[in-house]
């Protein structure tokens, strides 16, 4: 007999800029939670008011899916003791495990990408932070790897997409009868940030977030997505309103970087401050990696290049 199958959206605090975050009550053949807010007693709190309401309680939840490792959505998955998997793309798990030996290749790929970027010796006080982002987090270890085109274990009805972009280790998953569970892909209010982080260990050639973000928010334009149930914000079903305006804005961005690039060459750095005058020094990491994903975009469609001046990243416009 298949389970009767239902969703409920829980909304917790966070500490953060972004504001709530949602965390999704799957009934199927398992009892889910997809993502699992951060890791503070006022979510908590929030999180087991609002499961008492809709009749369970934490004890029974089975199974925790992540859609991505970012804090805001890992915090409480070891607050769930009957919870028998984790489950998520296998980037994931160095967050979850705390695995030294990947947050100091993160560590080490971020003071050369600082470096050959023109970023300011002083700006590497934001690495010593890094770590400290771990406090909201939650800590465990997957049990379940999956990744594009597999289903959910317990919701066969949901197939899994993969949409690296905001994060590396970033999944949604689509409901037969077109429900999206979107995390940080897709969200109505703003765009996600196109976050960077180092290539995979043993390998040299780092990811280009923007470029990934564009290409799988084509890939959902081309999906049968009906509703959207977002990370963050309101609940949407103009899908293909909303990825056009998102190109948009990012083009429109790129076309402000490349006006500057059209006076004389610059470095990333130097682009950032003009971009981001009001952020860029409180927000370096997000600032540059939305600067860095603008090049990215406007050299795979050639209207830049880049030269390597005293080993520092010059861009040029074409």
């Amino acid at each position: 007999m298949v389970a009767k199958k239902f969703i409920h959206q829980l909304t917790v605090p966070t500490p953060f800029a972004v504001g709530d975050t949602h965390i999704y009550l799957l009934k199927g053949d398992t009892l889910s939670l997809v993502d699992a807010g951060v890791r503070t007693e006022a979510a908590w709190d929030a999180l087991v008011a609002q499961l008492k309401e809709v009749g369970y309680k934490p004890n029974e939840i089975e199974q925790v899916i992540l859609t991505h490792h970012h804090p805001d959505h890992t915090g409480l998955i070891d607050r769930f003791e009957q919870a028998q998997n984790i489950v998520g793309h296998e980037n994931v798990n160095p967050w979850l495990t705390r695995d030294d030996d990947y947050f100091n290749h993160f560590e080490d790929f971020y003071y050369d990408y600082f470096d050959i970027n023109g970023v300011p010796r002083h700006f590497r006080s934001y690495l010593g932070k890094l770590r400290a982002q771990l406090d909201w987090a939650g800590k465990g270890r997957l049990t379940i790897r999956i990744d594009e085109g597999d289903y959910l274990p317990g919701h066969p009805e949901f197939k899994v997409i993969e949409t690296k972009g905001h994060a590396q280790s970033h999944l949604s998953f689509l409901g037969e009868d077109g429900t999206f569970i979107g995390g940080d892909h897709l969200l109505q209010h703003i765009s996600p940030n196109p976050i960077m982080e180092p290539p995979k260990i043993g390998e040299k050639e780092r990811p280009k977030p923007l470029l990934q973000y564009r290409a799988n928010l084509e890939k959902c334009f081309s999906l049968d997505i009906n509703i959207v149930l977002p990370g963050h914000g309101e609940i949407f079903s103009n899908v293909k309103e909303i990825i056009p305006q998102r190109f948009a804005k990012q083009e429109s961005r790129a076309n402000k970087v490349l006006g500057l690039l059209k006076e004389y060459a610059q470095t990333p750095f130097q682009l950032c401050e003009q971009i981001f005058p009001r952020q860029y020094e409180t927000q370096i990491d997000l600032t540059m990696s939305e600067i860095i994903g603008q090049l990215d975009y406007l050299e795979d469609i050639g209207l830049v290049t880049k030269t390597i001046e005293d080993g520092v990243l010059f861009y040029h416009a074409n």
